[in-house]
Protein backbone atom coordinates (compact mmCIF):
# COMPACT_ATOMS: atom_id res chain seq x y z
CA UNK A 1 0.00 0.00 0.00
CA UNK A 2 1.23 3.52 -0.78
CA UNK A 3 0.03 6.92 0.38
CA UNK A 4 1.49 9.55 -1.91
CA UNK A 5 2.29 12.85 -0.24
CA UNK A 6 3.12 15.97 -2.15
CA UNK A 7 5.83 17.03 0.30
CA UNK A 8 8.30 15.90 2.98
CA UNK A 9 5.81 13.96 5.15
CA UNK A 10 6.52 10.97 2.90
CA UNK A 11 9.74 9.99 4.67
CA UNK A 12 8.71 10.32 8.35
CA UNK A 13 5.30 8.68 7.84
CA UNK A 14 6.35 5.85 5.53
CA UNK A 15 7.32 3.69 8.52
CA UNK A 16 3.86 4.10 10.10
CA UNK A 17 2.03 2.60 7.14
CA UNK A 18 3.98 -0.65 7.50
CA UNK A 19 3.09 -1.15 11.16
CA UNK A 20 0.65 -3.84 12.30
CA UNK A 21 -1.68 -1.34 13.97
CA UNK A 22 -2.01 0.59 10.72
CA UNK A 23 -2.66 -2.55 8.68
CA UNK A 24 -5.51 -3.43 11.06
CA UNK A 25 -6.80 0.14 10.78
CA UNK A 26 -6.67 -0.07 7.00
CA UNK A 27 -8.71 -3.28 6.93
CA UNK A 28 -11.26 -1.69 9.24
CA UNK A 29 -11.52 1.35 6.95
CA UNK A 30 -11.91 -0.76 3.83
CA UNK A 31 -14.94 -2.43 5.39
CA UNK A 32 -16.34 0.82 6.78
CA UNK A 33 -16.13 2.72 3.50
CA UNK A 34 -17.74 -0.18 1.63
CA UNK A 35 -20.64 -0.67 4.06
CA UNK A 36 -21.33 2.73 5.64
CA UNK A 37 -21.26 6.44 4.96
CA UNK A 38 -17.87 7.61 6.21
CA UNK A 39 -16.38 11.11 6.30
CA UNK A 40 -14.30 12.60 4.88
CA UNK A 41 -14.00 11.44 1.30
CA UNK A 42 -11.17 8.88 1.36
CA UNK A 43 -9.02 11.09 -0.87
CA UNK A 44 -9.23 13.84 1.79
CA UNK A 45 -8.22 11.77 4.82
CA UNK A 46 -4.61 12.97 4.83
CA UNK A 47 -5.22 16.54 3.69
CA UNK A 48 -3.66 18.01 6.84
CA UNK A 49 -0.35 16.54 5.69
CA UNK A 50 -0.85 17.24 1.99
CA UNK A 51 -1.50 20.91 2.70
CA UNK A 52 1.19 21.61 5.32
CA UNK A 53 4.66 20.16 4.89
CA UNK A 54 6.55 18.84 7.91
CA UNK A 55 9.35 21.36 7.53
CA UNK A 56 6.86 24.22 7.05
CA UNK A 57 4.83 23.48 10.19
CA UNK A 58 5.01 26.37 12.63
CA UNK A 59 1.71 25.80 14.43
CA UNK A 60 -0.22 22.62 15.24
CA UNK A 61 -3.88 22.87 16.21
CA UNK A 62 -5.20 19.56 17.56
CA UNK A 63 -8.84 18.55 17.17
CA UNK A 64 -10.72 15.35 18.03
CA UNK A 65 -12.38 13.74 15.00
CA UNK A 66 -13.93 14.98 11.74
CA UNK A 67 -17.31 16.66 11.43
CA UNK A 68 -19.94 13.97 10.93
CA UNK A 69 -22.44 15.88 8.79
CA UNK A 70 -22.77 15.82 4.98
CA UNK A 71 -20.19 17.76 2.94
CA UNK A 72 -18.44 19.18 6.03
CA UNK A 73 -15.21 17.30 6.71
CA UNK A 74 -12.30 17.54 4.30
CA UNK A 75 -9.34 16.41 6.35
CA UNK A 76 -8.54 19.57 8.35
CA UNK A 77 -9.59 19.97 11.98
CA UNK A 78 -12.20 22.69 12.63
CA UNK A 79 -12.38 23.43 8.88
CA UNK A 80 -15.37 22.72 6.62
CA UNK A 81 -15.78 22.81 2.89
CA UNK A 82 -16.41 26.39 1.76
CA UNK A 83 -20.00 25.99 0.58
CA UNK A 84 -21.51 24.68 3.85
CA UNK A 85 -22.68 26.42 7.01
CA UNK A 86 -19.96 27.48 9.43
CA UNK A 87 -20.16 25.25 12.54
CA UNK A 88 -20.69 26.90 15.96
CA UNK A 89 -17.19 26.17 17.30
CA UNK A 90 -15.60 27.70 14.21
CA UNK A 91 -17.84 30.75 14.51
CA UNK A 92 -16.45 31.24 18.01
CA UNK A 93 -12.90 30.79 16.71
CA UNK A 94 -13.58 33.53 14.17
CA UNK A 95 -15.04 35.79 16.87
CA UNK A 96 -11.93 35.37 19.00
CA UNK A 97 -9.70 35.96 15.97
CA UNK A 98 -11.58 39.19 15.26
CA UNK A 99 -11.38 40.35 18.88
CA UNK A 100 -7.71 39.36 19.12
CA UNK A 101 -6.35 40.66 15.82
CA UNK A 102 -9.13 42.74 14.25
CA UNK A 103 -9.41 40.35 11.27
CA UNK A 104 -12.76 40.47 9.48
CA UNK A 105 -14.95 37.45 10.20
CA UNK A 106 -14.92 35.20 7.11
CA UNK A 107 -18.12 34.25 5.28
CA UNK A 108 -17.09 30.59 4.97
CA UNK A 109 -15.46 27.91 7.08
CA UNK A 110 -12.60 26.67 4.91
CA UNK A 111 -9.25 27.09 6.67
CA UNK A 112 -6.89 26.13 3.86
CA UNK A 113 -5.31 29.58 3.99
CA UNK A 114 -4.03 28.76 7.46
CA UNK A 115 -2.43 25.55 6.20
CA UNK A 116 -0.51 27.51 3.59
CA UNK A 117 0.84 29.69 6.39
CA UNK A 118 2.28 26.66 8.20
CA UNK A 119 -0.65 25.69 10.44
CA UNK A 120 -1.10 21.91 10.70
CA UNK A 121 -4.81 21.28 11.34
CA UNK A 122 -4.57 17.83 12.90
CA UNK A 123 -7.47 15.74 14.14
CA UNK A 124 -6.51 12.92 16.51
CA UNK A 125 -8.88 10.63 14.60
CA UNK A 126 -9.03 11.11 10.84
CA UNK A 127 -12.33 9.40 9.92
CA UNK A 128 -15.86 9.08 11.31
CA UNK A 129 -19.23 7.47 10.52
CA UNK A 130 -21.95 9.80 9.33
CA UNK A 131 -23.96 11.08 12.27
CA UNK A 132 -21.87 9.18 14.83
CA UNK A 133 -19.21 11.33 16.47
CA UNK A 134 -16.25 9.43 17.94
CA UNK A 135 -17.29 6.26 16.07
CA UNK A 136 -13.74 5.62 14.81
CA UNK A 137 -11.94 6.25 18.07
CA UNK A 138 -9.84 3.43 19.41
CA UNK A 139 -9.27 1.88 15.97
CA UNK A 140 -5.67 2.98 15.52
CA UNK A 141 -5.78 6.59 14.39
CA UNK A 142 -4.69 7.85 17.81
CA UNK A 143 -1.47 5.82 17.56
CA UNK A 144 -0.77 7.36 14.16
CA UNK A 145 -1.45 10.96 15.16
CA UNK A 146 0.34 10.61 18.51
CA UNK A 147 3.42 9.64 16.53
CA UNK A 148 2.95 12.77 14.39
CA UNK A 149 2.92 14.89 17.55
CA UNK A 150 6.06 13.12 18.75
CA UNK A 151 7.75 13.85 15.39
CA UNK A 152 6.93 17.54 15.73
CA UNK A 153 8.10 17.54 19.35
CA UNK A 154 11.46 16.12 18.26
CA UNK A 155 12.10 18.96 15.82
CA UNK A 156 14.71 21.59 16.58
CA UNK A 157 12.64 24.35 14.97
CA UNK A 158 10.05 25.67 17.46
CA UNK A 159 6.38 24.80 17.02
CA UNK A 160 3.34 26.36 18.69
CA UNK A 161 0.84 23.73 19.86
CA UNK A 162 -2.66 25.19 20.25
CA UNK A 163 -4.71 22.94 22.51
CA UNK A 164 -8.38 23.80 22.96
CA UNK A 165 -10.23 21.71 25.53
CA UNK A 166 -9.40 18.73 27.72
CA UNK A 167 -9.01 16.25 24.88
CA UNK A 168 -6.34 18.27 23.07
CA UNK A 169 -4.64 19.06 26.37
CA UNK A 170 -4.33 15.33 27.08
CA UNK A 171 -1.50 15.45 24.50
CA UNK A 172 0.63 17.77 26.66
CA UNK A 173 2.76 14.93 28.13
CA UNK A 174 4.04 14.23 24.60
CA UNK A 175 5.23 17.82 24.12
CA UNK A 176 8.41 17.74 26.18
CA UNK A 177 10.80 19.85 24.11
CA UNK A 178 11.24 23.19 25.95
CA UNK A 179 11.75 25.19 22.76
CA UNK A 180 8.13 24.67 21.73
CA UNK A 181 5.20 26.74 23.02
CA UNK A 182 1.90 25.38 24.31
CA UNK A 183 -1.18 27.60 24.21
CA UNK A 184 -4.15 26.06 25.98
CA UNK A 185 -7.64 27.21 26.87
CA UNK A 186 -11.22 26.02 27.01
CA UNK A 187 -12.69 24.56 23.83
CA UNK A 188 -14.40 27.02 21.42
CA UNK A 189 -17.65 25.03 21.58
CA UNK A 190 -20.66 27.14 22.62
CA UNK A 191 -20.83 24.90 25.71
CA UNK A 192 -17.42 26.05 26.96
CA UNK A 193 -16.24 29.12 25.04
CA UNK A 194 -17.29 31.49 27.82
CA UNK A 195 -15.21 29.53 30.33
CA UNK A 196 -11.82 30.63 29.09
CA UNK A 197 -11.70 30.47 25.30
CA UNK A 198 -12.98 33.98 24.68
CA UNK A 199 -10.23 36.40 25.63
CA UNK A 200 -7.45 33.80 25.46
CA UNK A 201 -5.85 35.57 22.44
CA UNK A 202 -4.25 32.46 20.88
CA UNK A 203 -3.57 34.12 17.54
CA UNK A 204 -1.60 37.14 18.75
CA UNK A 205 0.22 35.01 21.34
CA UNK A 206 1.25 32.60 18.61
CA UNK A 207 2.57 35.38 16.42
CA UNK A 208 4.43 37.02 19.30
CA UNK A 209 6.22 33.74 20.00
CA UNK A 210 7.05 33.11 16.35
CA UNK A 211 8.51 36.60 16.02
CA UNK A 212 10.50 36.08 19.20
CA UNK A 213 12.16 32.93 17.82
CA UNK A 214 12.82 34.48 14.40
CA UNK A 215 10.00 32.88 12.43
CA UNK A 216 7.50 34.64 10.18
CA UNK A 217 4.17 35.25 11.96
CA UNK A 218 0.99 33.64 10.67
CA UNK A 219 -1.36 35.68 8.50
CA UNK A 220 -4.60 34.48 10.11
CA UNK A 221 -6.91 36.51 7.86
CA UNK A 222 -9.10 34.40 5.55
CA UNK A 223 -10.33 36.02 2.31
CA UNK A 224 -14.06 35.94 1.56
CA UNK A 225 -15.75 33.79 -1.08
CA UNK A 226 -18.58 35.28 -3.14
CA UNK A 227 -20.77 32.30 -4.10
CA UNK A 228 -20.98 28.50 -4.34
CA UNK A 229 -19.30 28.35 -7.74
CA UNK A 230 -16.46 30.47 -6.44
CA UNK A 231 -16.25 28.22 -3.38
CA UNK A 232 -15.73 25.12 -5.51
CA UNK A 233 -13.08 26.89 -7.57
CA UNK A 234 -11.42 28.10 -4.37
CA UNK A 235 -11.10 24.59 -2.97
CA UNK A 236 -9.71 23.23 -6.24
CA UNK A 237 -7.22 26.07 -6.50
CA UNK A 238 -5.95 25.51 -2.96
CA UNK A 239 -5.87 21.72 -3.06
CA UNK A 240 -2.35 20.31 -2.69
CA UNK A 241 -2.36 18.58 -6.04
CA UNK A 242 -4.14 15.22 -5.95
CA UNK A 243 -7.15 16.23 -8.03
CA UNK A 244 -7.37 14.03 -11.07
CA UNK A 245 -4.60 11.71 -9.92
CA UNK A 246 -4.95 8.09 -8.87
CA UNK A 247 -3.99 7.98 -5.21
CA UNK A 248 -4.29 4.85 -3.12
CA UNK A 249 -6.12 5.46 0.14
CA UNK A 250 -6.66 3.47 3.35
CA UNK A 251 -10.07 2.45 2.02
CA UNK A 252 -8.85 1.00 -1.28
Amino acid sequence: MSIFFQNDWEKPLKHEFAQDYYQHLRQFLIHEYKTRQIYPNPYDIFNAFHYTAFADTKVCIIGQDPYHGPHQAHGLCFSVQPDVTIPPSLRNIYKEMHDDLGCPIPNHGCLVNWTKEGVLLLNAVLTVRAGQPASHRGKGWEIFTDHVIEMLNARETPVVFILWGAFAQSKIPMITNPQHMIIKSAHPSPLSANRGFFGSRPFSRTNAFLSQVGLEPINWEIPPIEDTQAAAAYLRAHHPGVFGKKVETPSS
